[in-house]
């Protein structure tokens, strides 16, 4: 085919005109500390292994189980729902992508809070979706009346938000859930770092959907295994817009292992829980304003030396941790995050690594 006539024309008009997603950058080599992905530094049960050394062999030959039956039966358990409640995805961003294809489309808008999960509008971008973007506040209150006067059919809301691991009480959701007429997909990521999470109000309201992933608590990002908790006529549409075999064998065996070895969860969640609060406290005893998490992360506005702060400010920061091979996530694209860092916990030495490190910019500045 001739230059005058690339096979690039032939794509879709609105996928020209696609953003991918930007994961955080995946370092090659060693020696780095990433605190930039909100991975778990942790590892994950020894029980994963076990179950996928098990499930080796030849029967992956074999199609796995397309509905990841036995892992649904076990997440309905641990959440005190039907199997007919639970789906299983290739990650949560498996379980996002088909609540887009099945609840939006160029006249069904999506909605979402900002900031957070910068995914949301890819994943709407790739079905061509209209979508309405609900702004927080610098002080991170839930806009309410934003969220009742959306025209969309499905809201996308993160809790604990992403990237700055504010947690949401449940009765604050339950006013999201009583004024938005449509889907609420509460993405849950972070669920087992905060206080409260949504799951009980499953029982109250239809239209919730609330989304797990296996990537933080549980230190499974590498395996990919994501779930959804809803009304059953919810969960049959999306079993209808789901890849045959979207979870692999190896996947559904290590997910399998992972959720019921709770109590290896809860200690790994606790370290981090502990690490983050203590970090919490050092920010803050550097002037810097760092809003109070609940997740596996600390979102931070850093001051230097000379007392300023803003954009130029945390770009320096983040480009001085990174000459020094330490990462952290740097959001420039809008005026909200631009001032800030957002740093994943990390296991004890990572973090006092990263903070006498801060520590040499502070005393270099």
């Amino acid at each position: 085919m001739s230059d005058q006539n690339p096979v690039s024309n032939f794509a879709l008009p609105h996928v020209k005109e696609l953003h991918a997603y930007t994961p955080g950058f995946q370092p090659k080599g060693d020696g780095w500390i990433k605190l930039n992905t909100n991975e778990n530094p942790y590892p994950p049960s020894p029980a994963v292994e076990a179950a996928i050394r098990s499930a080796l062999g030849d029967s992956l030959r074999l199609y796995p189980d397309p509905l990841s039956s036995e892992l649904r039966r076990e997440i309905a358990n641990l959440h005190r729902v039907d199997a007919s409640n639970v789906i299983v995805g290739n990650g949560s961003d498996d379980v996002l992508n088909l609540l887009t294809r099945a609840f939006s489309n160029v006249e069904e808008k999506a909605g979402y809070t900002f900031p957070s999960y910068s995914l949301y509008p890819v994943l709407c971008g790739i079905q061509n979706s209209g979508t309405i973007e609900i702004p927080f506040g610098r002080e991170m209150d839930l806009p309410l009346e934003l969220v009742a006067e959306c025209d969309a059919g499905i809201l996308f809301f993160t809790s604990p938000n992403a990237p700055t691991g504010v947690g949401f009480t449940n009765e604050t959701v339950r006013k999201l859930l009583q004024r938005f007429r449509g889907v609420v997909v509460v993405d849950e990521a972070y669920a087992d770092f905060a206080k409260e999470n949504a799951v009980e109000l499953l029982r109250e309201f239809s239209g919730l959907v609330v989304t797990r992933t296996l990537s933080k608590s549980y230190a499974l990002a590498g395996l990919r295994v994501g779930y959804a908790l809803a009304n059953a006529e919810i969960i049959e549409a999306l079993d209808r817009v789901r890849d045959s075999y979207n979870v692999n064998r190896l996947s559904q065996a290590g997910g399998l292992a992972a959720i019921r070895d709770q109590s290896y969860m809860k200690a790994i969640a606790g370290k981090v829980q502990r690490t983050r609060d203590f970090y919490y406290e050092e920010l803050k005893a550097l002037g810097w304003f760092t809003y109070h998490s609940e997740a596996n992360m600390l979102f931070t506005e850093p001051i230097n030396s000379k007392g300023e702060k803003g954009p130029t400010v945390a770009l320096e920061l983040f480009e001085y941790l990174k000459s020094r091979k330490i990462l952290v996530r740097y959001f420039p694209g809008h005026a909200l995050t631009a001032s800030f860092l957002r740093i994943s916990v990390g296991d004890e030495d990572q973090m006092l690594r990263l903070s006498e490190t801060i520590g040499q910019w502070l005393k270099n500045g």
